[in-house]
């Protein structure tokens, strides 16, 4: 595999992760919006909620049984598109089964997209023999930024979320597909032949630590994208308007943390740089606890989002690194606690607010992403720097 092939692999990845962010920014941030338009009930709004990690959940282990035939490269061309179409059918319907048919759809079509989407990252990170995963998921960030600023229009313009999402859709899906043909897979994500056992040296024990570190993380980032709409509008009098503000805020400064993260993989190891985000991640939500006020949400949003920014991406790069030979299988079966902490997350902190204070809700993501500190050493340290930075990706023999 040339260098030349990797560079646009890399490149082509980087325009995926930053579709996506485009897209589910789109979704959480309008969930107010989603909520009126389909007359979903506050009572109501955790299962819905929380049916799409589920689905998404069902997707990605299904997802790893599908890229041992056709490779996970092929998988994310048509994931990517489906997603894109449930994120507009969100914006059609009227009736409430109408909503549930979208979010099922678009739960599904997403699972699917976050496992090979990884699952490429992971094994062309493995190729340049360096920490570029944090990278992959800045561009996500950035993308999350966009559509944040997008769901900002939409409801400062009091536009319908048919004609807010339809020309991001009309732009976007060609592009991804545009640039899945420059998609690859790096060593460690080939298709194999049924029966080969790609997935048999996987052993659940060793992976279960990250898996407690992603369900922790996604219970903290679900937090966000699901409630800090709602909490800033609610709890601490935000207009719908500013009400779309957090999770941008949230998303630059974990686009900030991921731009500088590899960097700091590189120089001081994996293990030092999750307990710091999770030192960080703590601290945004006892900030976003105590807030007085809308402004002062905010900034601890941005907290928030500087320290949660590193700990997924280098979850993923730890999984591929405990089984380099079954990193996808790894992946897919990692990729579903990102649905576990999302199908907690929501639900808990929804429960615990209405039953006592959304305030006193937010100790409980505080509480599990400072347990990651602990767990960090599952992290690895002088491999997790994947060589002292190289600058340039080794020439790769896939077969």
């Amino acid at each position: 595999m040339t260098d030349a092939r990797l560079r646009r692999g890399r490149g082509s990845l980087a325009v995926s992760f930053f579709v996506q962010g485009v897209t589910f920014a789109l979704l959480v941030t309008r969930i107010p919006a989603i909520q009126d338009r389909y007359g979903i009930s506050d009572g109501l709004l955790p299962a819905f909620l929380a049916a799409v990690p589920i689905l998404a959940g069902v997707a990605s282990v299904a997802t790893e049984k599908v890229v041992a035939r056709v490779g996970p490269a092929v998988v994310l061309r048509w994931a990517q598109p489906f997603v894109l179409l449930a994120l507009l059918s969100v914006g059609l319907g009227s009736e409430l089964w109408h909503a549930a048919v979208a979010l099922g759809f678009f739960g599904i079509a997403v699972g699917a997209l976050d496992a090979s989407m990884n699952m490429l990252g992971v094994s062309l990170q493995r190729a340049y023999g360096r920490s570029i995963m944090l990278g992959f998921h800045a561009s996500y960030s950035l993308g999350g930024i966009a559509g944040a600023s997008l769901a900002w229009v939409g409801a400062h313009w009091h536009l319908s979320l048919f004609v807010s999402y339809l020309p991001v859709v009309a732009v976007l899906l060609p592009v991804a597909f545009v640039g899945s043909r420059w998609y690859v897979a790096g060593e460690g994500s080939v298709p194999v032949e049924v029966g080969e056992g790609k997935g048999s040296g996987v052993v659940f024990k060793v992976l279960l630590p990250l898996c407690l570190v992603m369900t922790f993380a996604y219970i903290g980032d679900s937090t966000v994208s699901n409630w800090s709409a709602k909490y800033l509008q609610d709890v601490l009098g935000g207009s719908e308007e500013l009400a779309t503000v957090p999770y941008n805020a949230y998303m630059v400064t974990t686009l900030i943390g991921r731009a500088v993260g590899d960097f700091g993989v590189r120089r001081f190891g994996a293990v030092v740089v999750v307990r710091a985000g999770a030192v960080l991640g703590g601290l945004g939500f006892a900030l976003v606890a105590l807030a007085p006020g809308a402004w002062v949400g905010i900034a601890a949003f941005t907290v928030l989002g500087l320290g949660l920014s590193v700990i997924v991406p280098q979850t993923f790069a730890a999984a591929g690194r405990l089984f380099p030979g079954a990193s996808d299988a790894a992946v897919a079966r990692l990729n579903v606690f990102n649905y576990v902490g999302f199908l907690v997350g929501s639900p808990l902190v929804g429960a615990l607010g209405d039953a006592w204070s959304y305030r006193g809700a937010m100790a409980v993501p505080m509480a599990l992403v400072l347990v990651t500190v602990v767990y960090a050493t599952s992290f690895g340290s002088r491999e997790a720097r994947y060589g002292g930075g190289h600058e340039r990706p080794r020439t790769v023999d896939v077969g």
